[in-house]
C-alpha cells in the first residue's frame, strides 16, 4: 500500500485548478454619463445601456470613466465600443508613451499624469515626481476614459464638464480637449514647484555649506522622468490641433491648439531644468574637487611640519658612540629650539599661503 503522503500527492495533483475569480466591468467603472445636447441625462446607466440609448436616440454620447481595469473587465466594455484588441492590451497593462492612434474610426490617446510629492528637504525625499497615466478612447458617440494612478482623478473635470452644457454639446471632443487642458494644466503647476527645489539646489551648490551631490542626482532623475512624460506628448497634442481628418471639430481644434502652446512652454521649463542640474553636476563635482584638494594641501602642511622634529629625533636617535653633540651640555635644548624654530617657520609660511 501507498503511503498517505503519496496518496494525497496524487490526487492533489489530480485536482483541476479553480477558475479565476472575474470582477464585473461595473466594479472598475468611476462613472458612466449619457449627454444629449450638452445635459447630463437623469439616472444611473451600464455601459451598454447607455451606448443603446444614445444609439437609439441618434443623438448625443457616452462618457465613461474607469480606473484601472483588468483584463476582463476592459474586455467587456471593448466588446460594447467596438475597441482593438491592440488597444485594450495598452489600457489594461499601462505604461506607455504619450501617443495618438487612429483604428478604425476610433481615436486612442494616451497621456502621462504627474503629481508634485510633497517632501521637507530634498535630502529626506525618495521622490519628488510621481507619475500616472489616462488613456482616452474616442468614437463617433462615445469616450472612453481609463486611468492609472490614484492622484489622476477626473471627477473634478466631468463636474467642470457637467456645469458648462455650451462646452458638452460639442460632442466627445470636447471632453478629451478638457481632460488635455486639465493634465497640462497639472504639469505647468507641478514645475513650478519643480523650480522652487531647483533654485534651493542651486543655493547650496554656490553657498559655503556642504554640498549633498546625492540631493542633484534625485532631482535631476525626477527631472529626467518628468521629460519623459511631457515632452512626448507635443506631436499628439498638434495632430489633434492640425489634422481635420483625424475628426476633430474645427472650434475644439482651436482650444487644443491652446493646450498645445501651454505644452511647449512646460516642455521648454523641463529641458531648462535639466541643462541647470547638468549643470549644478557639473559645478558641484569641481566644488568638490576643490575641496579635496585643499584639504590635501592641509594634509601635505601638516606633515611637512612633523617631518622636521622626526628627522632631528631620528639622527639623534641612533645612538652613535661619537657623536660630539651627545656631550654637550646645551645639546639637548638646542635641538629643541631648532625644531620649535623651523615648525612655527613652516607654519607662518603655509599660512601665508593660504594652506594652513
Amino acid at each position: 500500500m501507498p503511503p498517505i503522503s503519496s496518496l494525497r500527492s496524487s490526487r492533489s495533483a489530480a485536482r483541476p485548478p479553480l477558475p479565476a475569480i472575474r470582477v464585473p466591468a461595473a466594479r472598475a467603472i468611476v462613472d458612466c454619463g449619457v449627454y444629449v445636447d450638452g445635459h447630463r441625462l437623469p439616472g444611473r446607466f451600464t455601459h451598454s445601456a447607455a451606448l443603446a440609448e444614445v444609439r437609439e436616440r441618434r443623438a448625443g454620447f457616452v462618457w465613461v470613466g474607469l480606473h484601472a481595469p483588468d483584463v476582463h473587465q476592459m474586455n467587456s466594455v471593448a466588446e460594447v465600443f467596438g475597441l482593438h484588441e491592440l488597444m485594450v492590451e495598452d489600457a489594461v497593462h499601462a505604461h506607455q508613451r504619450p501617443k495618438l492612434e487612429v483604428y478604425d474610426d476610433v481615436l486612442f490617446l494616451v497621456l502621462r499624469t504627474v503629481n508634485y510629492v510633497e517632501h521637507d528637504s530634498i535630502s529626506t525625499a525618495r521622490e519628488i515626481v510621481e507619475t500616472g497615466e489616462i488613456m482616452i478612447f474616442l468614437g463617433r458617440d462615445f469616450v472612453v476614459t481609463v486611468r492609472h494612478g490614484d492622484h489622476s482623478g477626473l471627477a473634478g473635470v466631468r463636474a467642470a464638464m457637467d456645469a458648462d452644457p455650451s462646452r458638452l454639446s460639442r460632442g466627445p471632443s470636447a471632453v478629451l480637449h478638457a481632460i488635455a487642458d486639465h493634465v497640462v494644466d497639472s504639469y505647468l503647476a507641478v514645475t513650478d514647484l519643480v523650480e522652487h527645489d531647483v533654485d534651493l539646489l542651486e543655493e547650496d551648490v554656490f553657498s559655503v555649506r556642504q554640498i549633498d551631490v546625492d540631493s542633484i542626482y534625485l532631482l535631476k532623475r525626477e527631472i529626467v522622468e518628468l521629460r519623459k512624460s511631457v515632452t512626448p506628448l507635443g506631436t499628439p497634442l498638434q495632430r489633434l490641433s492640425q489634422e481635420p481628418s483625424l475628426g476633430v471639430p474645427k472650434e475644439v481644434r482651436r482650444y487644443l491648439r491652446d493646450v498645445q502652446d501651454h505644452h511647449t512652454i512646460v516642455a521648454e521649463r523641463v529641458s531648462e531644468f535639466d541643462e541647470i542640474l547638468s549643470t549644478l553636476v557639473e559645478a558641484a563635482l569641481a566644488k568638490v574637487a576643490v575641496q579635496q584638494n585643499t584639504d590635501m594641501r592641509k594634509i601635505s602642511a601638516w606633515v611637512a611640519i612633523a617631518a622636521v622634529p622626526t628627522m632631528l629625533a631620528g639622527i639623534y636617535g641612533m645612538n652613535f658612540e661619537h657623536m660630539p653633540e651627545l656631550g654637550w651640555t646645551l645639546g639637548y635644548p638646542a635641538i629643541l629650539t631648532i625644531i620649535a624654530a623651523s615648525c612655527i617657520g613652516l607654519f607662518v609660511t603655509f599660512r601665508r599661503n593660504n594652506w594652513l
